[in-house]
């Protein structure tokens, strides 16, 4: 599992990440020469493995944006050739960036359609879990729905809404609806729930267990709702929020978030697996996973 933004809403420099790069914006030569045969293997293991968890699982927006993407199993994708493909689809292009950035470059990037990718990949012993998003989350797990003009719009208004969130100091709010979206969303299609959320598509354990494990809740997605709800970092998620299709993120994307941060400012907040009695329940988990997790010592 990757996490793109911790719970105040960062997303940006990593500890350990060193010295801001010379360019003012982040970016980044992606270096495609220099990638090595093991880092192309990490990628084709990968790959391969969440091609066959996604069938029935992911959503068919994003089974389509991948088909039509130069993306395939064999090695890193160039992000140039995404860009080309993207640029006449929905006008993103992908950038390279050394991996998190500060914030205010973050939406400044997807305020102008520039997708920040991470340039480098995990290690072999990696496979399953890293903090920072590398070139698989970032562009296997988010990459193939920026081919969909519903998703291309609602990230393009997420990046402008994220500089107006900063400058109003409501940017945790904020950041729990991309969270709970982009990062981990669920929609209800005709055949039933599917993938969206970049960081369940690109995650092999957290693709089942979102789907089909009993263990969490699935619920209705409420943006009030969600704007008061933490999230889960460290793990799977305990609830994932439901849309019912991605028209609804397009209508989200043309909302004026001010009077939704003044009606959630102050007011109580919700904790991962918290289910409220006016919640719109798509089905409601045992909590299992997670209540064993804390006997056990963990979170």
């Amino acid at each position: 599992m990757l996490r793109q933004l911790d719970e105040t809403g960062k997303h940006g420099l990593a500890a350990t990440a060193g010295q801001p790069p010379e360019r003012a914006d982040w970016t980044i030569d992606q270096g495609w020469e220099k990638y090595t045969a093991e880092e192309h293997g990490v990628w084709k293991t990968l790959f391969e493995r969440q091609s066959r968890l996604l069938p029935g699982r992911a959503c068919d927006e994003f089974v389509q944006g991948m088909k039509e993407l130069p993306i395939g199993p064999d090695q890193i994708p160039d992000f140039g050739r995404l860009s080309d493909v993207l640029m006449r689809r929905t006008g993103w292009q992908v950038v390279a960036v050394p991996g998190l950035v500060p914030d205010d470059v973050f939406f400044e990037h997807l305020a102008n359609r520039r997708f920040p990718a991470g340039q480098f990949i995990r290690k072999p012993h990696q496979l399953d879990y890293l903090e920072e998003p590398d070139v698989f989350h970032d562009v296997f797990g988010h990459v193939p729905l920026l081919m969909n003009p519903v998703i291309a719009d609602y990230i393009q208004a997420y990046g402008v809404g994220g500089l107006r969130a900063k400058q109003l100091g409501v940017l945790e709010k904020l950041s729990r609806v991309y969270w709970y979206t982009v990062e981990f969303g669920l929609v209800q299609q005709a055949d039933g729930l599917r993938i969206y959320g970049a960081g369940i598509a690109s995650s092999a354990a957290e693709t089942v267990f979102s789907i089909e494990d009993n263990s969490p809740n699935r619920l209705g997605f409420d943006v009030d709702r969600v704007m008061r709800t933490h999230y889960r970092i460290d793990d799977f998620q305990e609830t994932y929020f439901v849309i019912q299709d991605l028209e609804e993120l397009l209508a989200l994307a043309r909302i004026d978030f001010g009077p939704i941060y003044e009606r959630v400012k102050g007011q109580s907040e919700y904790r991962p697996g918290t289910v409220r009695s006016t919640d719109q329940v798509v089905s409601r988990g045992t909590g299992r996973y997670h209540d064993a997790k804390r006997r056990a010592g963990g979170a």
